[in-house]
């Protein structure tokens, strides 16, 4: 065994979480944003994405053989810089026990209905599950590899096949599906060839040189992802991780920003073929090439941080609720109102939030992580209306009062006023900008109480009734919905 390791990544010139006292990495493996976006052409996508953007809240679940240690996931397999690893393994050695870990990953307990269930008390809308992370392992019965999960002590299981099950749990629950998959696969021998050392996350030869292997690792690559579009049901979204291999004109200072090395040959694995491909099957599908700008990066997705300003165009921030992607032991849960809180910015900026939970070896979530999630519902619950369907409202901040605002679709605007965590909530509240018009019925969503209200120079001062302030000490965020 490994020791366990919680990782924050910091991005500069963006909103990052820190957390204190735990092992901080480079940000050589964060994704950072585009800068560039280009709207789809095919109508069917287009409408598919309208009916992502109302979605706003959903689940990103990484678990694969790094749960069974409880490490960050796939990445000490890379030998960069960056990776904390136990410096007295020889990599060789470390590379074999990782990927020995199949012969023990048995998680007796999987319950995907249970994480369904507690994604459903979130009040989240769809899910992004890891059938494949950078390590190469399958969390599906993929016919290309052994190297899976329906392959080792937990083949003979009911749910052997795991993917098929979440996908089925998170449907009944009448979720959006989204399949996370790894371009790049450090276990196949196409893309890191025996031959040669593996000296970073690249492929480890000179494509140039070895195009018939490289054109083997595509098909393998194609051959995959038609499993999961064919055989898995309906699948809205396919979310491709590791920007890195791209093709190589795409390749721009963004990229460059990264720190990561750049090989001199392309990295492209015909995008156009394997999206008409999955288009075939699942018509509409939303694809997610991440970083890698233009027809296939159907949304962007800025990860462990949040724009500077809102963008009207469609991103998802993907966070974590802990400070590991997948299980570590000990991990330090963000409180719920942190969670709201940020739910609050991502949504008014015009993005969603992909909150990532990572389930434990034996294929369970933990009680704390259940319970933060139920409290997280509890509020949406109750003031999901200023988030769910809505769209950005010209102006969406006001600083002083840590207001944000939305547009709902009736034209209404709602008004989301984030209260200090550990305080008490305050008898009125004020914003200035978006002011109601004289004669305006102000409501309260938390109760669907009409509130008193008054302008006051450039603000505009709410009294909250005193029933709900009976009823609650404490309260993440205050919304409240009315005509401009």
């Amino acid at each position: 065994m490994k020791k366990a390791s919680i990782y924050t990544l910091l991005f500069a010139g963006l909103f990052v979480f820190a957390i204190p006292c735990v092992r901080v990495y480079a940000q050589g493996n964060i994704h950072q944003q585009s800068t560039t976006y280009q709207w789809p052409d095919d109508p069917l996508v287009r409408a598919k994405l309208e009916t992502w953007r109302d979605q706003k809240f959903g689940m990103i679940i990484h678990w694969g053989l790094y749960a069974v240690p409880g490490i960050i996931e796939s990445w000490e397999l890379c030998s960069e810089d960056w990776i904390g690893r136990d410096s007295t393994m020889a990599y060789e050695d470390y590379k074999k026990w990782y990927w020995g870990l199949n012969k023990q990953f048995n998680p007796v307990n999987f319950n995907p209905d249970q994480w369904a269930q507690a994604a459903k008390d979130a009040g989240m809308r769809y899910v992004v599950f890891t059938t494949k992370h950078h390590d190469g392992f399958n969390m599906f019965d993929t016919k290309q590899t052994d190297f899976k999960i329906t392959n080792g002590p937990f083949a003979n299981h009911p749910k052997a096949n795991v993917a098929k099950y979440v996908f089925e749990a998170f449907r009944n629950q009448q979720m959006m599906i989204g399949a996370y998959f790894s371009k790049p696969d450090w276990h196949c021998e196409y893309y890191w060839w025996p031959r040669y050392a593996t000296a970073d996350r690249n492929v480890n030869y000179d494509i140039r040189k070895n195009q018939w292997r490289w054109n083997k690792y595509k098909e393998f690559t194609y051959n995959q992802i038609g499993e999961l579009v064919n055989d898995y049901g309906k699948i809205d979204i396919l979310w491709l991780d590791g920007g890195w291999v791209r093709p190589l004109e795409t390749v721009n200072d963004e990229v460059r920003a990264w720190g990561a090395a750049i090989p001199a040959w392309s990295q492209d694995i015909d995008m156009p073929r394997i999206a008409t491909m999955a288009r075939k099957a699942q018509p509409g599908l939303l694809i997610v090439d991440r970083t890698v700008h233009g027809p296939y990066e159907n949304y962007q997705t800025p990860e462990q941080s949040i724009p500077k300003q809102k963008l009207d165009h469609p991103w998802e921030s993907c966070i974590t609720l802990g400070y590991a992607w997948g299980y570590v032991p000990n991990d330090q849960y963000k409180s719920s109102a942190k969670v709201i809180h940020t739910l609050i910015e991502v949504v008014a900026k015009g993005g969603s939030l992909l909150l990532g939970v990572g389930p434990g070896t034996d294929g369970t979530f933990n009680a704390a992580q259940v319970e933060r999630l139920k409290e997280v519902g509890a509020w949406l619950q109750s003031n999901g209306g200023a988030i769910y369907n809505t769209r950005t409202a010209d102006y969406y901040y006001d600083t002083g009062s840590d207001t944000y605002f939305t547009t709902g679709k009736s034209n209404e605007t709602f008004a989301l006023v984030r209260l200090p965590e550990g305080k008490g909530i305050p008898t009125t509240v004020s914003w200035s900008g978006n002011i109601p018009r004289n004669g305006t019925r102000v409501k309260l969503l938390a109760t669907g109480e009409t509130v008193k209200w008054k302008k006051d120079g450039d603000k505009v001062v709410v009294t909250l009734p005193s029933s709900f302030l009976k009823k609650n000490k404490a309260y993440a965020a205050l919304t409240f919905s009315f005509q401009k």
